[in-house]
């Protein structure tokens, strides 16, 4: 019996809404990226994007644990001197709560050109309420 490697056109896509309400940040986060990757599939072929879409709601309603919330920082930096900023948990979950989730999907995917397209088939809403209601979500409880 030969191995099964699936090609690009070969893939099937679902889309999956997935309520961040009082969910922990890591364990969404990590269950995202794995559908995302196409790892929950049988068909899943390192070299190609097998991944389904994830809808993901309620971001600003995430939650971190222990000490995290008063600790945990964002930082970047432009390559100037003195370019480096440091946002904190606290001010970046009111301002943009979609860029969490984001950041924390995003550093669990692969380090390649596939995670690029991989993060394409993310999308993230602040509140209840997503544009996607044509494409028929499955919900997804984890």
């Amino acid at each position: 019996m030969k191995s099964f490697l699936a090609k690009k056109g070969q893939v099937e896509r679902k889309w999956w809404l997935v309520d961040a309400e009082n969910k922990v940040l890591g364990r969404l986060a990590s269950k995202v990226a794995m559908i995302l990757m196409g790892k929950t599939k049988p068909i899943y072929t390192p070299h190609v994007d097998t991944g389904d879409y994830v809808i993901v709601v309620n971001a600003e309603k995430i939650r971190l644990t222990g000490r995290k919330p008063q600790t945990k920082t964002y930082t970047t930096f432009s390559l100037y001197p003195g370019g480096q900023k440091i946002i904190p948990f606290s001010r970046m979950i009111q301002r943009h709560p979609e860029r969490v989730i984001q950041k924390a999907v995003q550093r669990m995917l692969p380090k390649n050109p596939l995670s690029e397209h991989m993060l394409k088939k993310l999308k993230i809403y602040k509140g209840p309420h997503h544009e996607h209601a044509a494409q028929k979500p499955v919900k997804l409880e984890l």
